[in-house]
């Protein structure tokens, strides 16, 4: 329940995204029940092809702690990381990744690769995948419908 509970604040962000023309994406950090960082997906807005929602929140997440290491935190994210969401995953420390719709063209959470259990990488984390799939993959599947009907 707990899980839903903050998955939903990451829709909610993503619903945010969506809004200003951005891919759907939302995403939470949490510390001991706690949000401690908030992100969507930015990359148009802010020029940036960094501005991912899990780098936004972990960025978040990092200033309110004071620490580039997130130890003993959960992200929750809408769709499964990318390459470099899921290096920033493992260079900040998250314990614990909660996705919810998989991506099987960049997905690196176990779909396209499987950066979280690569045996050479010395940072594993727990990972959930499905939290609220369906919800979240149809955010994603509207956007790109509307965006598709309207270029037609």
């Amino acid at each position: 329940m707990q899980d839903e509970l903050l998955m939903q604040a990451a829709i909610d962000l993503a619903h945010q995204a969506a809004a200003l023309g951005e891919v759907p994406v939302g995403a939470v950090v949490v510390k001991d029940g706690v949000i401690i960082g908030r992100g969507r997906n930015a990359p148009i807005a802010q020029h940036d092809p960094t501005a991912h929602a899990e780098i936004q929140a972990m960025r978040e997440a990092a200033q309110y702690l004071g620490n580039y290491r997130l130890v003993d935190c959960t992200l929750y994210v809408t769709l499964e990381p990318c390459a470099m969401c899921s290096g920033a995953i493992q260079h900040a420390r998250i314990a614990r990744l909660v996705f919810g719709a998989s991506d099987p063209k960049t997905g690196c959470c176990g779909s396209m690769l499987d950066l979280m259990s690569e045996p050479r990488l010395n940072h594993h984390c727990e990972v959930i995948k499905g939290v609220m799939a369906a919800e979240c993959g149809k955010i994603l599947s509207d956007f790109f419908k509307q965006r598709r009907s309207a270029k037609a």
